[in-house]
């Protein structure tokens, strides 16, 4: 367990717009940032990061809470795990009560599998340069691609001897437990139960995660055998989906933000090699189908891709209509062809950093418009493969979300198709139409209950009173939060904290929302030990529900402009004006609903009581309340009337 010191530590080094950003392409709006969504696929911005409260709040998934709290959403981290990315992105040495050897499995089945691949790229890299089979075949065949030591070792490249168990025994005699080796695709178990090693005799690209973890590994072969395939990837597992991963995101994510603008290339070494070339914000989709979750990430950092193409014609028109996918997520695409033979790794190496830039700004098309040409070349003068054209052209600016961008394409294909811009915008209606139908179907079929129409009681009304319930609890949690730690300064009530002072307030009510109450207990319990909590130590408090509560709570998705007054000369009220109006109206606004409730089931039990007895008891006890009630009622008058 990580000490509360080591927490402390974290916690006061960590910037959250700094770890978000790592994630999320922000804006700074007025004093919060704000950004497109990570959990959710959305086209305006209701992502909002707060870095004076140390907060995120997604008002499209209703996630937030702390810069931790972000990184457990995101990467499914455990709050252990999320402790320790931070400690190394900030370099905070990690102190726990008991020690945990990291060469021994972890607690955590993912951990496990985590640890597993971080253990096998450091021993395929240490093969790589610290073996002559290593040195022989693996440092040569990149050194001759022309990776230098520094890129070697940035983006952990390795080598898994061609021995058949070389990796395996290695592994069980470090203590590694047989189930996650295989698991994560290492190895490899034979019918008899013993292990072989996946990946022998190749060189090993490591695969890291958005966090920088080694997840996967691509293994490619260097003998010329045809039976023998040329790369052998990691199979999907716990930690590694592949229509999720984009490789070396990792060491690209900080130059696509900064130059908002993502390369995107086939293979491992096209990365490498236009990394290296100092052109760091390249990815590639690792030889899979650009997949929606794929764009996402990309869409995560930046609107714009520029796809780089080898000089494979037909692979270029086979992915055509993958690509729709990248303009239905509303980002810009360009597209750059190289000439024949060469692909982004050959031919940054031929040109040069400078050269190979040009060629790109020189190149770029738009990816409509690139597509056009592609087709209509294709087409020739066979009138009805033009039809066909055009119908395609039309439904991929049809899949642009923005009907401005998509109206100067149609006017830009028109004249490049040669055919009246009417008879385009009429196809795209009708295509726009037909989406729109299918999606409201789909939707309306999503949408149906799961229980049966005879099982659901459509007259039966929301239950009100609870909701007013929750949200009354609430109201008083939001001023803990937001006033707790401020002194009270009243007429007649001085010398204490607006926190412990309403915590003795409603020392005799019982809080009926569970997450309240155990906010609100809390809150007690660090009072009588002598400490005031403030809003941050419940947004870094390790029980998610508390997070969520207080995030919710201090979170606001509108901020009021300075100008407001000035534009439209009308005055918003300030709670804070009258902090003991707002602080007493609340505590007894609260009571008396709790009276009314105590009232409500008096009234009930009156009404089914037949013992005379009793029915004397509860009218006696249904009097003294409702003099409760009207002593609120009128206190209540005085505070808020004064």
């Amino acid at each position: 367990m990580i000490t509360k010191p080591t927490i402390d530590k974290i916690m006061e080094a960590t910037d959250i717009v700094e770890v978000i950003g790592d994630f999320v392409q922000l804006k700074k709006r007025g004093a919060n940032y704000v950004g497109l969504s990570p959990f959710a696929n959305e086209r305006t911005p209701s992502f909002t990061v707060s870095p004076v409260k140390g907060i995120f709040k997604d008002f499209s998934s209703g996630k937030g809470g702390s810069a931790v709290t972000f990184l457990m959403e995101l990467e499914k981290f455990t709050y252990p795990e999320a402790l320790r990315w931070l400690a190394k992105k900030y370099g905070i040495e990690i102190e726990e009560t008991v020690e945990s050897p990291e060469n021994r499995e972890a607690d955590n089945h993912r951990e496990s599998l985590m640890i597993v691949t971080g253990y096998a790229a450091k021993f395929f890299h240490e093969s790589l340069l610290d073996t002559d089979e290593g040195k022989n075949i693996g440092l040569s065949y990149f050194k001759e691609r022309g990776f230098s030591k520094d890129t070697i070792t940035k983006f952990e490249l390795g080598y898994s001897p061609d021995q058949w168990e070389a990796f395996s025994a290695q592994a069980i005699k470090d203590g590694y437990q047989e189930q996650f080796i295989v698991e994560s695709g290492l190895s490899v178990k034979r019918d008899n139960g013993t292990l072989y090693d996946r990946y022998r005799g190749r060189v090993m690209f490591p695969i890291h995660s958005f966090s920088g973890r080694v997840i996967a590994f691509g293994g490619r072969t260097l003998k010329s055998d045809k039976n023998v395939p040329k790369y052998v990837n990691s199979p999907e597992s716990e930690i590694y989906h592949k229509s999720s991963v984009l490789y070396g995101l990792y060491f690209a994510k900080k130059a696509i933000r900064e130059e908002d603008n993502c390369y995107l290339v086939e293979g491992y070494a096209d990365v490498i090699s236009v990394h290296q070339a100092g052109i760091e914000n390249v990815v590639a989709s690792s030889g899979t189908s650009l997949t929606v979750e794929q764009i996402r990430l990309m869409g995560r950092l930046t609107k714009n891709i520029t796809i780089l193409y080898d000089g494979d014609a037909a692979g270029i028109k086979a992915s055509l209509r993958g690509l729709d996918l990248i303009l239905e997520e509303g980002l810009n695409v360009k597209v750059v062809l190289f000439p024949d033979g060469h692909d982004p790794d050959s031919y940054v190496r031929k040109l040069g950093t400078s050269a190979f830039k040009k060629y790109i700004e020189d190149t770029k098309k738009d990816f409509i418009l690139y597509k056009t040409d592609l087709l209509l070349k294709d087409a020739g003068n066979d009138p009805i493969k033009k039809a066909e054209v055009i119908r395609e052209i039309v439904e991929s600016v049809s899949k642009i979300p923005d009907s401005i961008k998509a109206s100067v394409f149609i006017k830009e294909c028109s004249y490049i198709l040669q055919i009246d811009e009417r008879a385009l915008l009429s196809e795209l209606n009708k295509m726009r139409a037909a989406k729109a139908r299918k999606d409201s179907q789909q939707s309306s079929t999503y949408s149906k209950p799961e229980q049966a129409p005879d099982e659901i009681n459509w007259d039966e009304p929301v239950d009100q009173k609870t909701k007013d319930d929750d949200s009354q609890e609430k109201e008083i949690i939001r001023l803990l939060l937001m006033y707790g730690n401020r002194m009270i300064d009243w007429d007649g009530i001085a010398n204490t904290y607006i926190g412990p002072f309403m915590i003795a307030e409603l020392s005799d009510v019982e809080f009926d929302h569970r997450v309240s109450k155990e906010f609100v207990e809390i809150y007690r319990k660090e009072v009588e030990n002598g400490v005031l909590p403030d809003e941050q130590h419940f947004i870094h408090y390790p029980d998610k529900e508390i997070v969520d509560l207080t995030v919710t709570l201090i979170a606001t998705k509108y901020t009021l402009s300075e100008n407001w007054y000035e534009m439209h000369r009308i005055l918003v009220p300030d709670e804070q004006v009258n902090m003991k109006a707002t602080i007493l109206g609340a505590i007894f606004h609260l009571k008396k609903q709790k009276v009314g409730n105590i009232l409500e089931n008096l009234r009930k039990e009156l009404q089914t009581t037949t013992a005379e007895a009793d029915q004397e008891i509860l009218l006696s006890q249904y009097i003294h309340m409702k003099k409760v009630e009207k002593t609120i009622s009128d206190y209540l008058g005085s505070v808020i009337l004064k």
